[in-house]
């Protein structure tokens, strides 16, 4: 979360056609940076603009109309923008980057500081969540949609499967064979309790249909022991 203080403000304009590893450019942007926690920002469609070619792209002219110009811009600390830029430049290529000085003002409490990478160990819980396939959240296949919630939110990790058959509250029999695009699916993860508890909300608002079990689970950790093989390796020399 951005505190009151400097920062810089970044507009980058792109067009529709501009693609990245087959996905629109805006969209690899701004999925880049959703993953990287930056704490917000927002993708911007034009209705008439023109660039170095100097051709004027605007909705009036139906034949251009896919070439609108599209900006997205987010807010960061300067540290983390120059963290971020020469992957944004990689992803947009020679697109025009703008970056300015800006400052936030903020009421809100700050959080305390997230704490370091933690290995889970000990007592733990466990969150199944049994849903179909064909299942969706704002327009994207809900397994999707869950798991980058879950990344979002620096859960542990998850594990998606798909099931081979079964059956819900209304009854019905899925099978893989005959009901091959509405297959059962599982999403297991794995955390701290307090962790899975505050992500609860936001699944409650994105299930519709299925069901949520969590489950008391105790880690166990197992660690190479590379002393014990050195060992052997030098008995066999």
């Amino acid at each position: 979360m951005l505190e009151t203080g400097p920062a810089k403000k970044v507009a980058v304009y792109v067009n529709e056609t501009q693609q990245y590893h087959g996905a629109p450019v805006y969209s690899a942007l701004l999925e880049f940076l959703f993953y990287h926690s930056v704490s917000g920002a927002t993708v911007t469609k034009g209705i008439a603009g023109f660039g170095a070619d100097h051709h004027l792209h605007t909705t009036r002219l139906v034949e251009l109309a896919a070439e609108l110009p599209i900006k997205i811009e987010f807010i960061e600390s300067e540290a983390r923008v120059g963290e971020l830029l020469p992957k944004i430049r990689d992803i947009v290529g020679g697109a025009l980057i703008e970056v300015h000085d800006t400052t936030v003002y903020t009421g809100k409490a700050q959080p305390a500081e997230k704490p370091g990478h933690r290995k889970l160990e000990g007592q733990a819980k466990l969150m199944r969540i049994y849903f179909g396939e064909n299942d969706r959240w704002e327009g994207k296949p809900l397994h999707e949609a869950i798991l980058q919630a879950l990344r979002a939110h620096q859960v542990a990790g998850a594990t998606i499967y798909r099931g081979i058959l079964g059956y819900g509250p209304n009854g019905r029999m899925r099978r893989e064979a005959t009901f091959s695009h509405d297959r059962p699916m599982l999403l297991s993860i794995v955390d701290t309790e307090e962790k899975l508890r505050a992500f609860t909300p936001t699944l409650e608002e994105m299930i519709q249909q299925g069901i949520v079990v969590l489950s008391d689970v105790e880690i166990v950790k197992y660690t190479h022991d590379y002393q014990a093989t050195e060992r052997r390796s030098k008995e066999r020399e």
